[in-house]
């Protein structure tokens, strides 16, 4: 029988999802398999409503990325059942690693250390939403982050957010998004990929993906390519994703007279075949981290039209592999995507580039290999971070 120093470490990752998730679900849906070569075990707990709609797909985005995923039942933000199924699980599983990936699971971790000790590790993927219910949730998640024995951030003002809210510099560190490169090598032609989504073969195509709220810009997206379309250039636009905005984003589409052009095709399961229609993929987005979905454009060798924000400059060199503009300014959006248009000798060097940067900056492999050297850190300091009593501020 092996004794308890043969057993290998366990992480578990723990986030708040409803729908179908986003970007931080891929991310950790795709950890697993990596942690497994370096020597861990590790599962994905998901707190979600009871009869959430989407926990079929992500289940199903589990099983294709080999990940060991767990459904945990969340009535509501008072509910104390939420507390003790994820200590029963810490129990079970014999979790050494909290991975906490949002403001309720970071909180939710000092919670389940005092009933079975382990290393709290989190990861900051933006606070991004403005409303006030909103900040209430980030400044807690800041509080509780302050306990944490790592704290990574997916972009450097990221990390500025942490250390002017009083995070220790020594347990903060910079892990940018990773993206694995080969998932995305074409399968299909552009024409192919068009017909699936019923694009006449020679209309250039324009896309964008994620959640539809108003911090994604996408009413500014919907502008920008209407007045190219007015223009008479043969452009389409689709816009992947759900949320809140979609009917607010419909009537924006239809009031234009667009709708013919424009279109809202909801949740991608898996966005390959998108990404292979696409001649062109827009980021609009107000406030953002660095986007999973900016890399998966890079990936997917697409020249990439972005908002100057946060992590984006980092993936990004405006000119070099792809075009960056202000946030905020849907005709400077238009003029961007007007010049993706009529230079495909540009589109595709800058396509090119994009594919060249993102498998040599932003490779998952890379990006897992700090995360395990953070964990052996973790592991190595005598004792869990939440074993000392937090200090009240006065």
């Amino acid at each position: 029988m092996s004794n308890e120093s043969d057993r290998r470490p366990f992480v578990l990752h723990t986030r708040v999802v409803t729908g179908v998730g986003g970007g931080p679900e891929k991310t950790i849906l795709n950890s697993p398999r990596f942690l497994a070569e370096a020597g861990y075990d590790s599962a994905c707990a998901f707190m979600h409503p009871p009869k959430d709609p989407g926990w079929d797909t992500l289940e199903e985005r589990a099983e294709l990325a080999d990940a060991d995923i767990i459904s945990v039942r969340d009535g509501g933000p008072f509910d104390p059942r939420v507390l003790f199924q994820l200590a029963r699980i810490c129990r079970r599983r014999q979790v050494t690693i909290w991975h906490g990936h949002d403001y309720k699971s970071n909180v939710l971790g000092l919670a389940v250390a005092k009933l079975h000790p382990m290393k709290l590790v989190t990861t900051v993927h933006g606070w991004v939403t403005n409303t006030r219910r909103a900040e209430i949730y980030y400044q807690v998640d800041r509080w509780s982050m302050k306990w944490y024995d790592r704290v990574l951030c997916v972009s450097p003002d990221l990390v500025d957010h942490c250390l002017n809210a009083g995070l220790s510099p020594d347990r903060v560190q910079l892990v940018e998004n990773g993206i694995i490169a080969e998932d995305y090598d074409r399968t299909l032609s552009r024409e192919d990929a068009k017909a699936i989504f019923h694009v006449p073969k020679n209309r250039i195509l324009i896309g964008a993906l994620g959640r539809l709220s108003p911090e994604k810009g996408f009413d500014l997206l919907i502008k920008a390519v209407s007045s190219l379309i007015r223009e008479g250039r043969d452009v389409g636009l689709l816009i992947g994703g759900v949320g809140g905005e979609h009917d607010s984003l419909q009537a924006a589409i239809k009031s234009a007279g667009m709708e013919d052009r424009i279109h809202l095709i909801g949740h991608l399961i898996d966005p390959r075949e998108f990404f292979q229609a696409l001649d062109v993929f827009a980021l609009s987005s107000l406030r953002e981290g660095l986007p999973n979905v900016v890399l998966e454009a890079m990936a997917s060798e697409l020249p990439i039209v972005a908002t100057r924000i946060a992590g984006v400059p980092r993936a990004i060199d405006d000119n070099q592999n792809g075009l960056l503009v202000e946030p905020g300014c849907w005709g400077v959006l238009r003029d961007r995507l007007r010049e993706m248009l009529v230079f495909p000798d540009r589109r595709a060097k800058l396509a090119a580039a994009a594919r060249e940067s993102v498998v040599e900056r932003f490779g998952f492999a890379k990006r897992m290999e700090s995360i395990v050297n953070i964990y052996r850190d973790v592991l190595s300091t005598p004792e869990p971070q939440i074993e000392r009593e937090p200090a009240i501020a006065g």
